[in-house]
């Protein structure tokens, strides 16, 4: 009974610590100003700038009634994402190595766990204000429908925020510094685009490119969104499942080789 008793204010204690974590971490990365940014200003001024240019509003020829810029809504949501996952998260995270934090943090009980979890929902916060900002202008401001299938939208969404996320705490992880984990960021951030669709539409790419990009994380996070918002149906296996991989595989990879300095 007291050792029930002793470990059940232990946890409560532990689990306070990690929300005071979680808070701090999201009061610094809207300070440090990358994410709110370039992750959500910057796409949301594209966002607007598409929608008032014609020619995206004419219907794509065997679309169904899409414009172009309806395509490209679900393209500025993964672009915010793939902004916080790899430029935000690193730099943060790789700044605090460089000055210090990381390593004063190695002498408290919290660990490299807590440390990347506080990280990933202070950026799954600005990116979920972020996409309900995005779809709230594009229904208001042009027209764009909401999409068809909320509930398979939304699982592709958090499948994909936990992928590309994964992938930037891998970065960090890895990564000696601030300046590496830009440039890995940086490296990966415009191929990742490219197969989301970013330039040009999956559907226009060759069929071995298609393929390749149904197993990239934007990729397949694009095929997700579009089942859903523009088909009706709940998204299909094979986008979730590597939406999955990539972030449980990630997550592991991030926590075992977390370097503290």
């Amino acid at each position: 009974m007291s050792a029930l008793s002793t470990a059940a204010p232990a946890t409560a204690k532990r689990g306070s610590a990690t929300w005071r974590l979680t808070k701090a971490e999201i009061k610094l990365c809207v300070r440090e100003k990358t994410g709110p940014l370039w992750g959500v200003g910057f796409p949301l001024v594209l966002l607007i700038i598409l929608g008032n240019v014609p020619v995206l509003r004419e219907p794509v020829e065997a679309g169904g009634g899409l414009t172009y810029f309806d395509l490209y809504v679900p393209v500025i949501i993964l672009f915010n994402l793939a902004i916080l996952a790899l430029t935000a998260l690193p730099t943060i995270l790789a700044g605090y190595r460089e000055n210090g934090v990381l390593r004063r943090m190695r002498t408290t009980p919290i660990g490299p766990a807590r440390v990347l979890a506080a990280q990933l929902v202070a950026n799954l916060a600005i990116a979920l204000v972020a996409v309900t900002l995005f779809l709230a202008v594009a229904r208001l401001g042009f027209g764009v429908r909401l999409p068809q299938n909320l509930a398979g939208f939304a699982v592709g969404w958090l499948l994909a925020a936990a992928a590309l996320l994964s992938i930037g705490l891998m970065i960090t992880a890895l990564a000696p510094g601030r300046g590496p984990a830009t440039a890995i960021g940086t490296v990966l951030f415009f191929p990742m685009m490219f197969f989301a669709g970013l330039w040009v539409p999956i559907s226009q790419m060759p069929p071995l490119m298609q393929s390749v990009s149904h197993y990239t994380p934007l990729g397949a996070g694009m095929q997700a969104f579009q089942e859903a918002a523009f088909e009706g149906h709940f998204p299909s296996a094979q986008p979730l499942l590597t939406l999955a991989g990539y972030a449980v595989i990630c997550s592991v990879v991030a926590v075992r080789w977390f370097r503290w300095e």
